[in-house]
């Protein structure tokens, strides 16, 4: 049973400020920012122009809601390891900021709002994609995956990819092979973005038991695993060309920025197996780099055929 911290004696209650910036940061506004960067793109690829305004933001705001609360369950479960982890030691449910029953609360709130939102806003196959991603990061990643194989950030990341096809629904009210098209590119990306900072913090999720897979393997071994999905990441965006009828822009950018990640995921191994010191953060932070050049390009080929510059 959940004990509500209470302020100590002496200590200042939590003001307001505090609690809402608590809220704020359970809803880990950075990942969310990465995945509505993979959302209106594809809502403009859907549409093969610019969709409602409205829409757009009905629909931004609802994702946000979704991810907003799979990350505050997340942050509910794991708050024991995360007092642990250095990279999670100032989280609300650690500093003390908001007590597990606020923060149960408040996922639940946000994730019935988000559900709701969206079914009155776009259709009814958005809202339950959103209901899946969250069941699927709370129940499959979290609560099955991550504390106990070295799979669980391959198969946990599906949750990351819902974004790409709650976008397409919520313009066309189906999906086709498009969107899962991106779907797999999203999958395949979520693996070399995530091992290298595993590596970085190695010894947080060693000290609380959670094999990723940088803890069971050896550096040269996540190197090589990192290169792998790479390839396999740039590869599948390549196939959106034909599929979707894509452009040069597209194109250009899934060449030229796919084949700058997989240069830098060669570069991390190759200081692996050399016993050098290596980089991992210069990787992670370059994968995020890649995604938002590629979406962005997902975005602009079709809304050059939308306002035509001859």
């Amino acid at each position: 049973m959940d004990v509500a911290v209470e302020p100590q004696v002496g200590q200042r209650p939590i003001d307001f400020r505090t609690k809402l910036k608590g809220y704020v940061a359970l809803t880990k506004p950075r990942v969310m920012e990465l995945l509505l960067v993979t959302t209106i793109p594809v809502m403009i690829l859907a549409q093969n122009g610019l969709p409602n305004f409205w829409l757009i933001v009905a629909t931004v705001i609802g994702g946000a809601m979704s991810a907003g609360s799979a990350a505050a369950f997340n942050c509910y479960i794991d708050r024991d390891i995360d007092k642990v982890m250095n990279r999670t030691k100032n989280r609300p449910l650690v500093t003390g900021v908001l007590t597990p029953r606020e923060a149960y609360i408040f996922a639940w709130a946000l994730g019935v709002l988000s559900t709701v939102w969206l079914a009155l806003t776009t259709n009814l196959v958005a809202a339950a994609l959103s209901v899946a991603a969250i069941l699927f990061y709370v129940f499959v990643y979290t609560l099955w995956l991550k504390r106990r194989t070295q799979q669980n950030i391959i198969w946990g990341g599906i949750a990351g990819c819902f974004p790409v096809l709650i976008g397409w629904a919520a313009v066309t009210g189906d999906l086709t092979w498009a969107p899962f098209i991106l779907f797999g590119v999203v999958f395949l990306w979520t693996p070399p973005h995530y091992w290298p900072l595993s590596m970085k913090y190695r010894e947080d999720y060693k000290a609380v038991g959670v094999p990723m897979l940088a803890v069971v393997r050896g550096r040269a071994q996540v190197g090589l695993q990192v290169i792998l999905y790479a390839w396999a990441t740039v590869a599948c965006s390549l196939l959106l060309t034909p599929v979707a009828h894509m452009g040069l822009i597209y194109t250009a950018t899934a060449l030229v920025a796919g084949g700058w990640f997989i240069y830098e995921t060669h570069r991390l191994y190759n200081r692996a197996i050399r016993g050098e010191k290596v980089s991992p953060m210069r990787v992670f932070h370059g994968s995020i780099s890649y995604l938002t050049l590629l979406f962005l390009a997902v975005a602009i080929d079709p809304l050059l055929l939308f306002f035509p510059f001859n």
